[in-house]
């Protein structure tokens, strides 16, 4: 099965690691950390024409990335809920 994170991105649903909302996470300094590395090293990819509203960690053959997505995080926990992920 698969999650729809917005736009044209879809991920398999076994490497979702975790589904956060921006906004109340990015208040931890190590959480805006775990980010800017991410997106340093290339392993951050925005999935939103407005501002993110929540982030998803994935994790595959031993890499991790992250996608910023507009879609709130209750929005992907819902479609995943619909799709028997969680």
């Amino acid at each position: 099965m698969y999650l729809h994170l917005g736009q044209d991105c879809v991920v398999r649903e076994k490497t979702v690691i975790g589904i956060f909302d921006l906004d109340n996470t990015s208040t931890s300094k190590i959480t805006r950390e775990f980010l800017n590395r991410a997106q340093r090293e290339g392993n951050a990819e925005t999935v939103a024409d407005d501002l993110p509203k929540a982030f998803t960690v994935t994790s595959e053959n031993g890499k991790n990335k992250v996608y910023l997505t507009q879609l709130s995080s209750q929005t992907l926990f819902k479609r995943a809920a619909d799709e028997e992920f969680i």
